[in-house]
């Protein structure tokens, strides 16, 4: 008879973090680590992917992350995997492996692009191929100005009709040195809404 005081077996769940051109990608590092612990508080034993812009490894290297069960991806990686015709495809491999996608920070740039269906880098692309039953989380990121200006409102509505998650930004002093709306929330609360995510998905 099995021992009843074992812990139950971990389900794996797989995370895609999505890092554009904000500063705030300097807390991906923070995120990762965060999405890992909050899963293991619900038996939940996370592995995680990050898609990353050019611009956002302006902002945190590879050494940064959690040494095991995060993998970082790049745009160059999209180009040096594929090979011949055959060979996967790395934003297809993405979407069919992750069971909930969380773009953090999400810049004004990448908002731009992905509520017009652009896809021009490998996290665009995976956003473009998304299975629309898995969900997707967006946490927006950008100087008070461009949070205020009319266009995102209209950007953001259209992600929401796409099926996002927003998780909206904050109100504080900036990188630039303004204060104001546009600051991403925090690493812990993003988190706490991916796990959630995970936790209420099939």
């Amino acid at each position: 008879m099995a021992d009843s005081t074992e812990e139950p077996v971990a389900t794996v769940k797989r995370v895609l973090i999505g890092a554009t051109g904000s500063v705030a990608s300097i807390k991906v590092p923070i995120l990762a680590r965060h999405i890992i612990q909050q899963g293991h508080e619900h038996n939940l034993q996370i592995e995680i992917a990050i898609a990353a812009s050019t611009s956002a490894l302006h902002f945190f290297r590879r050494e940064q992350l959690p040494e095991t069960n995060v993998t970082l991806y790049t745009d160059k990686d999209e180009w040096s995997q594929w090979k011949k015709i055959g060979d996967p495809v790395l934003h297809i491999e993405l979407r069919k492996w992750a069971d909930i996608c969380v773009v953090a920070p999400l810049d004004a740039n990448t908002m731009a692009k992905v509520s017009n269906g652009f896809c021009d880098n490998l996290l665009t692309c995976v956003l473009r191929a998304w299975d629309m039953k898995k969900p997707r989380v967006a946490c927006p990121a950008m100087n008070p100005m461009m949070w205020e200006h009319p266009i995102t409102s209209t950007q953001v509505s259209q992600l929401e009709a796409l099926g996002f998650k927003i998780v909206s930004p904050v109100a504080k002093g900036l990188a630039c040195g303004d204060v104001g709306m546009g600051a991403m929330a925090e690493p812990e609360e993003i988190a706490k809404v991916v796990v959630d995510g995970l936790v209420s998905s099939p």
